[in-house]
């Protein structure tokens, strides 16, 4: 198994990253020939998905992610002053921990013959749903 760590700058409070030539750029590293990889996000308010980046579909992910989960709708975790031992600057981001549940926070992948087994138009998209910060992915080869 190699386990290595990648740090994504966002831009803004909802972005997306592509992260699969990070990936194929690791893989080719590990000389591995086949077999599956594990990318993780180790944020609750990011998500790890496989789609296509197309602009004009990331601006409908970005539509449809705030329409099923609205920024401001009263939620029980933006409560700041009912919640304990929270740093000064916390923000309130329940909406982007539910985005999150929503997309998910990690993929496995297959991998053959060294190459990544994505079809035509996928790719490996970093989701920012509470930017822009620094991001850490951990992805695991075996």
């Amino acid at each position: 198994m190699f386990t290595e760590t990648i740090t994504i700058q966002t831009r803004s409070s909802f972005s997306c990253h592509s992260i699969t030539e990070n990936i194929r750029n690791i893989l080719i590293s590990t000389k591995q020939l086949e077999g599956i990889i594990t990318v993780f996000s180790k944020h609750t308010t990011t998500a790890i998905i496989v789609n296509e980046m197309e602009e004009r579909l990331i601006m409908d992910l970005e539509k449809w992610v705030k329409e099923l989960v609205p920024p401001a709708e009263g939620y029980k975790h933006d409560d700041l002053h009912l919640r304990v031992n929270i740093p000064i600057d916390e923000p309130k981001n329940a909406h982007s921990h539910l985005q999150a549940l929503l997309l998910g926070n990690d993929i496995t992948l297959p991998f053959k013959n060294g190459q990544l087994q994505l079809g035509k138009y996928q790719d490996v998209i970093l989701v920012e749903l509470d930017g822009p910060r620094k991001r850490k992915v951990v992805i695991s080869i075996l």
